[in-house]
Order: structure tokens, then C-alpha cells, then sequence
């Protein structure tokens, strides 16, 4: 991490035990994303005289940049009371972990599709000497396209038949799809 784990304990006492587990868990969340510019770790405990719910506190506050704040915390009413410290330090990082990779793949822009999601239309005709083509979309209807509309796949490898998505703009004749990308290349290509 750029800047050190900053780690207070409020009525919690102070072990190196637990102060290690902390920065042993830091580093794992540091492998996911290097460029993390903040991280603060609260341990406290609630109440000393509680009945009911978790008698420890953990919250993690992470910056990254650009402007990311990742905030994780439980309701100390919402869980075990006989769980230790340790676990409830694991569980706040488990979370922050799983928040992190999200994250990260929401910024890199590797948020999974399910295909069936992701096709609006299937290509139904291509004219490659004139470098258009037309779509036909999930409700029926025949929209118009480019070459130039097209995105990461050659307008040459483009099939009858192929689940494309595409943003559609309405242009001089009718609608039309711009930013065509293929989603969903039937089995028998």
C-alpha cells in the first residue's frame, strides 16, 4: 500500500497477535489492488455489559483512487456473540476482499455478461462490398449498421446469425445501430 494501515483499538486490548492478523490481511487486500491509497482499521468493543449481538466492532475504510471509498462495518446487533475478536477481524476483511475485486473488475471493465443478457439482436443480412449490414433486434424490428459501427471484431469475420448488442441512434432513413459489438457466436462457425 502507498501509505501505511493506520490500526486503533478501542476497548479492545492491543495484542500483536491481533496486530499482525490485521496487517497479514492488509497485505492479501494489497495483492488485489496495489494502488489502494488508504486503509483504516477500528476495532472496538461495544458495550461491555451487551446480552445480545456481537460484543466487537470492525470497520475498515479504504481510499482508492480515483475517488473510491470502500467503507466495511456490521451492525454488532446482527451476529454471534460468542464470536472472538480474531473472527470478526477475519470476517470484515473477507468482506473487503470480495468488495475489492468487484471493484476492480468495475474498473478494468471485466464485469461479467451472461450472454442471454448482453444480445439484443442477431445479425440477419451483410453486404461486405458496401460494409453495411442490418440486425434484427429482440422485438422484430430491422436496424441498419456500418462498418464503422462496428467494434473489436473485423466487419469481414461478421456472419449471419452472430447475438451482437449495440446502441441505437436514430439517423437519416431510421434507426440505426452504432457501437456494435458480437456477444454470442452460434456453435456451427
Amino acid at each position: 500500500m502507498q501509505i501505511p494501515i493506520e490500526i486503533t483499538f478501542r476497548e479492545v486490548e492491543k495484542t500483536v497477535e491481533l496486530e499482525e492478523l490485521i496487517r497479514r490481511k492488509a497485505q492479501k487486500l494489497d495483492r488485489i489492488c496495489s494502488y489502494i491509497s488508504s486503509c483504516r482499521v477500528a476495532v472496538e468493543k461495544v458495550q461491555k455489559h451487551q446480552r445480545s449481538g456481537q460484543p466487537y466492532k470492525v470497520r475498515i475504510d479504504m481510499k482508492i483512487p480515483p475517488g473510491h471509498e470502500l467503507v466495511i462495518s456490521r451492525d454488532p446487533s446482527k451476529g454471534n456473540l460468542h464470536l472472538d475478536v480474531a473472527a470478526e477481524i477475519r470476517w470484515a476483511f473477507d468482506v473487503a476482499a470480495r468488495k475489492l475485486r468487484e471493484l476492480m473488475e468495475k474498473q478494468r471493465g471485466d464485469i461479467k455478461y451472461h450472454e442471454y443478457q448482453n444480445v439484443q439482436g442477431v445479425i440477419e443480412h451483410i453486404m461486405t462490398g458496401d460494409g453495411i449490414g442490418f440486425i434484427r433486434t429482440n422485438d422484430g424490428r430491422e436496424i441498419f449498421f456500418h462498418r464503422n459501427s462496428v467494434l473489436h471484431t473485423p466487419f469481414e469475420s461478421l456472419r449471419i446469425g452472430m447475438g451482437v448488442r449495440f446502441t441505437e441512434e436514430m439517423g437519416e432513413k431510421g434507426p440505426q445501430a452504432t457501437s456494435v459489438q458480437v456477444v454470442n457466436i452460434p456453435e456451427s462457425y
